[in-house]
């Protein structure tokens, strides 16, 4: 385990991993330096945080401009006259051009703020998806999220569209073929996950979106996995809806964001009535703000949308090139590690693939080896990963989740590596 992790000097970027798998801001400092909770020990023992497709570490400069905002800007937005609201609502609205240029929308007033993924796709069923009728499809693959699957049940329950979902293959990835063979002329929508959670799994979205375009149907992408590992460019996407979470990219939790087409927002219905989303109320009627405005009812997370911007720049000030190439050679050192390891199975071998590493070892429990794990200071994920269609294609109630992030290193690979072997010897496997 002692080979250097790739460098990615020649990328010319402003971070680096040394020999050590550390990345490096261009002043030398470790990028792990700047996240308070990775110097806190567990069990007694180094922390080494592989929890990641579930939710990231907050860097220092995002938990301050929380801080600051409720200690020097806090105000309603939107509705003040008065300097400190109009202050608070500057920095509301920055925060959302900085998700748009995350996304590198067209506009700003592509970007609806929600609490997350989860309720941005809800806010699309609830919306757009009011307008189905009854033999209508919707179109998902068999490794979404629940948050991806769930929605568009409750939709068609409503609605009496149908789900539809477009197989896998054993190695993890889309059967393009099928995918192919389930696009029709009543699809009216396809849901794609960007990174499968579970599995790590990189989906061609750019190709599938236009499949489904010639189809005649729109594309959500479930970007939660996508955001904080690579560049995500929804207009060379083209793709109609993009959904992500401010969590899985070192934000807080509870903020999120939806990017809509403008040609598609404009003719959305909002989903939610009260205070701020309105133009004019009567008890006679009432008419709705414009943009994504009209999808933002009552106080927002104003906070948590400030604190997503700082993590958002922190994260471009390190370059999302510097990040994946970071990752996917971490991705490749626990890869090579585990398979040498007798009675470990990985689960999710696709050719293309982010910083996911699922896998199972012979009679010993996710669960147990989770918790086993947890005694030697390494957090993983152990369970359905929220993908129980998934496991149950390959026959397994879940799986064993390690998943990287731009401040882990190969201390924490050697240190999950030695997890395993001290399980199976545990186990007497």
């Amino acid at each position: 385990m002692n080979a250097p992790v790739s460098s990615i000097e020649s990328l010319g970027l402003t971070a680096t991993a040394d020999a050590d798998g550390v990345l490096r801001a261009a002043d030398g400092h470790a990028l792990a330096d700047d996240f308070p909770l990775l110097a806190r020990p567990v069990r007694k023992r180094r922390l080494a945080y592989l929890d990641n497709g579930a939710t990231t570490q907050k860097p220092r400069a995002m938990i301050q401009a929380l801080d600051q905002f409720y200690a020097q800007s806090n105000a309603n937005i939107h509705r003040g006259v008065h300097w400190l609201s109009q202050h608070a609502t500057d920095l509301y609205e920055q925060a959302r051009e900085q998700v748009r240029g995350l996304l590198n929308a067209a506009d700003s007033q592509e970007i609806i703020f929600t609490r997350g993924t989860t309720e941005a796709i809800n806010l699309v069923a609830q919306t757009w998806g009011l307008a189905l009728r009854a033999g209508d499809e919707i179109l998902v693959t068999g490794m979404e999220h629940h948050s991806n699957i769930v929605p568009w049940q409750l939709l068609c329950a409503r609605t009496g569209a149908v789900l539809r979902h477009a197989r896998i293959t054993d190695t993890g990835e889309l059967d393009l073929a099928d995918f192919k063979a389930q696009l029709g002329a009543r699809t009216r929508l396809v849901g794609l996950a960007h990174v499968s959670n579970a599995l790590g799994t990189v989906n061609p979205v750019a190709e599938l979106t236009r499949l489904a375009h010639e189809a005649g149907a729109l594309v959500l992408i479930d970007g939660a996995q996508a955001v904080a590992h690579a560049g995500v460019d929804v207009q060379a996407l083209d793709c109609d809806f993009y959904a992500f979470s401010g969590h899985k990219i070192y934000g807080p939790t509870g903020i999120g964001a939806l990017y809509v087409r403008a040609g598609i927002l404009k003719n959305l219905p909002p989903w939610q009535g009260g205070g701020d989303m309105i133009r004019t109320v009567s008890f006679e009627g009432s008419t709705w703000a414009e943009g994504p405005q009209r999808f933002e009812a009552g106080t927002p997370n104003i906070a948590g949308s400030v604190a997503l911007g700082a993590a958002i720049a922190y994260v471009q000030q390190i370059g999302l090139d510097a990040i994946a190439a970071h990752e996917a050679a971490l991705l490749a050192q626990a890869t090579e590690a585990m398979q040498a390891i007798p009675g470990v199975r990985l689960v999710g071998t696709a050719a293309d693939k982010a910083g996911i590493l699922s896998f199972l070892v012979d009679s010993i429990h996710p669960h147990d080896l989770g918790t086993i794990l947890d005694t030697e200071g390494v957090a993983i994920r152990a369970g359905h990963h929220c993908a129980m269609p998934l496991m149950s294609h390959f026959g397994i109630p879940g799986t064993a989740r390690a998943s990287f992030a731009l401040y882990n290193n190969l201390r924490d690979v050697e240190a999950l590596v030695a997890g395993v072997r001290k399980a199976q010897k545990l186990f007497g496997v």
